[in-house]
């Protein structure tokens, strides 16, 4: 038969010892931490759409027989995109002679990337744009 009387042992048992609650409060804290992060960032998020913007760079570096363009491109908007497609055409007299393109796979807002674009003619003997073509909303 079982003894349904409270033992003092049964009390020892139910109560917390200082490390648990310690330990709780922590558990308790970091919780309210993260909760409190997503829902600030879900206030503060931007629903601008995407602005990518493609700077080229200032040193081309030469070795023999091809040229590197260093580029960066930003996208100052407030939403994330992917696959982002990005162009360089170098044109003399107004036809294109080389062109060249990127494929950037994730961009978030106010990420910045770079990359290099290569050509076998100096960049300076001719006209050259860079553009970005698309990109894809995730």
């Amino acid at each position: 038969m079982k003894n349904t009387d409270s033992s003092p042992e049964v009390e020892q048992e139910s109560q917390r010892s200082p490390a648990e609650w310690i330990s709780f409060f922590i558990a308790l804290s970091i919780l309210a931490v993260v909760v409190g992060l997503v829902v600030y960032k879900w206030f503060t998020q931007s629903n601008e759409p995407p602005v990518i913007v493609v700077q080229p760079g200032s040193e081309i570096r030469e070795e023999p027989g091809q040229f590197y363009l260093p580029f960066s491109i930003t996208n100052k908007g407030g939403e994330t995109v992917e696959s982002v497609q990005l162009i360089a055409e170098f044109r003399i007299n107004g036809e294109v002679e080389e062109s060249g393109e990127q494929q950037i796979d994730f961009l978030a807002s106010g990420e910045t990337e770079e990359g290099a674009f290569v050509f076998s003619r100096h960049p300076r003997e001719g006209e050259l744009t860079m553009r970005v073509a698309s990109y894809k909303s995730p």
